[in-house]
């Protein structure tokens, strides 16, 4: 879509560091608006009095016009979607461009499906637990293909949650304890 992605925030170098590698690498560059601390997050007023910011995103186009903005509680996730929506909008030619290069995968439709992200450290934990039990399973990274993420969109009634699983027609969403339980029951794990 022609833009670049860029993370910032007010945390140090090395927090910022040990967060990228706990999320298994990030791929985008952050930077740390440390010192002055939150000098950039005060100049687009997203600084907080207690020194932290709010989640906010902002689209700032080629020529350093602010053409979007976006401000959650620092706990909120926001939609990509939404966010892409904004960037297809200000540029439409690009947004053709880019909508030609991606082309549709053919999604599988049988065995342990794991629509995920790369980023996503429940989808790490998922990763391991079936390693561990040694059931192979077909990943699907829902920021590749757009069609991955309207088939996520169906099965968890229009949220985009990872993981999500699809093992041969039962559907779990998430990955904590009682979806464990769910997935070992279906696999034929449970005790």
């Amino acid at each position: 879509m022609d833009a670049q992605v860029l993370g910032v925030s007010v945390d140090s170098v090395p927090t910022l560091k040990a967060w990228a590698e706990d999320l298994g690498g990030i791929n985008y560059p952050l930077l740390s608006d440390f010192y002055p601390h939150g000098a950039v997050a005060e100049r687009y007023g997203v600084l907080r009095e207690d020194g932290t910011s709010e989640r906010a995103l902002f689209i700032v186009d080629k020529l350093g016009t602010v053409r979007y903005i976006d401000i959650h509680d620092i706990d909120e996730q926001p939609d990509n979607d939404v966010l892409l929506e904004e960037l297809r909008r200000i540029d439409p030619a690009v947004a053709a461009r880019a909508a030609a290069a991606v082309q549709p995968v053919e999604l599988p439709t049988s065995g342990v499906i794991m629509y995920c992200t790369s980023w996503c450290p429940a989808c790490r934990r998922a990763r391991r637990f079936f390693d561990e039990i040694g059931i192979a399973v077909t990943e699907i990274d829902i920021n590749q293909f757009p069609n991955a993420r309207d088939r996520l969109r169906e099965l968890t009634g229009g949220v985009l949650t990872t993981p999500t699983f699809e093992i041969n027609g039962e559907v779990v969403v998430d990955f904590k304890r009682e979806q464990v339980d769910r997935l070992e029951q279906i696999l034929g794990l449970a005790a």
